[in-house]
């Protein structure tokens, strides 16, 4: 077996996970209140090339922001594989890593078991690396977990010709004006960017040119506005998240998918303007 890199004419494209998944914080402006993200652009993407060899591309995005792995190839999975899928996207274990007791390698055997399923079905999968954590304040602290889990998953792509989507190679991820505010989630240019990166994991080439190349540099703020900066993103969103993890609450919670069964997507569909 080996990592997949051949395109296909893929038909039914079912992605699950987390956050990341759902698409937040893309707004999608054709429905307020609702995210888009990289997967809805990358199942615009392939759209087009369906559409030009005269096919349909159907999508059904089931992720939920602040779900484990546990739920995400538990409940989710069972209920991608019911939709019949030919590509699979699988984003899992991020919110797990977050947790200081987390088993990396517990981890990465229940998202090989899931992987495996998926397989089975004739599906192709396509997993994603987490991005570096290395600038990030408080994160940074999980980046030898993060590595740990990155070499997991590449690993787990060579056992079963799986798709592999290198967010820890993607340096413009590094620019923090990729990033909303609190840090966790892309910008559209982030999203625009990674599924521009996962079209050309699938073999395909992007019709974004600049997808790999960084914003232009800007002056580095004072410090004082750094630490103005870091302090207010505490109150806004560390707070918050530990007073959640006390209180055994998701950012989830009551959450449905956006998109459960696979409708026919337009390629044409709008998305949030980028910088470029």
């Amino acid at each position: 077996m080996s990592i997949a890199h051949e395109p296909k004419a893929w038909s039914r494209y079912v992605a699950i996970g987390d956050s990341f998944t759902e698409g937040m914080s893309d707004p999608d402006p054709a429905d307020p209140g609702r995210y888009a993200g990289w997967a809805d652009r990358l199942a615009a993407m392939l759209a087009v090339v369906a559409a030009k060899d005269g096919r349909e591309l159907r999508y059904a995005n089931l992720a939920i922001r602040g779900r484990l792995l546990d739920d995400i190839v538990g409940r989710q999975l069972h209920d991608a594989l019911a939709l019949g899928p030919d590509l699979v996207s699988i984003v899992a274990g991020g919110n797990d890593i977050l947790r200081p007791r987390a088993d990396i390698d517990a981890l990465a055997s229940r998202l090989e078991d899931a992987v495996a399923q998926i397989r089975a079905t004739g599906a192709d999968v396509l997993m994603a690396t987490p991005t570096d954590p290395s600038g990030a304040p408080l994160v940074g602290l999980t980046r030898g977990r993060v590595a740990t889990y990155i070499a997991h998953i590449w690993s787990i792509a060579q056992r079963h010709d799986a798709y592999v989507l290198d967010q820890w190679g993607l340096t413009p991820l590094q620019d923090w004006r990729m990033w909303s505010e609190d840090r966790i989630h892309m910008t559209p240019d982030g999203h625009e960017r990674v599924a521009a990166e996962a079209f050309r994991t699938l073999g395909f080439a992007p019709e974004l040119a600049e997808w790999r190349t960084p914003l232009p540099p800007m002056a580095a703020p004072a410090r004082s506005e750094q630490l103005r900066e870091h302090a207010q993103w505490a109150r806004e969103y560390v707070g918050p998240w530990v007073q959640r993890r006390l209180t055994g609450r998701s950012s989830g919670d009551g959450r449905l998918a956006k998109a459960p069964t696979l409708e026919v997507v337009d390629p044409r569909r709008p998305f949030a303007p980028s910088r470029h």
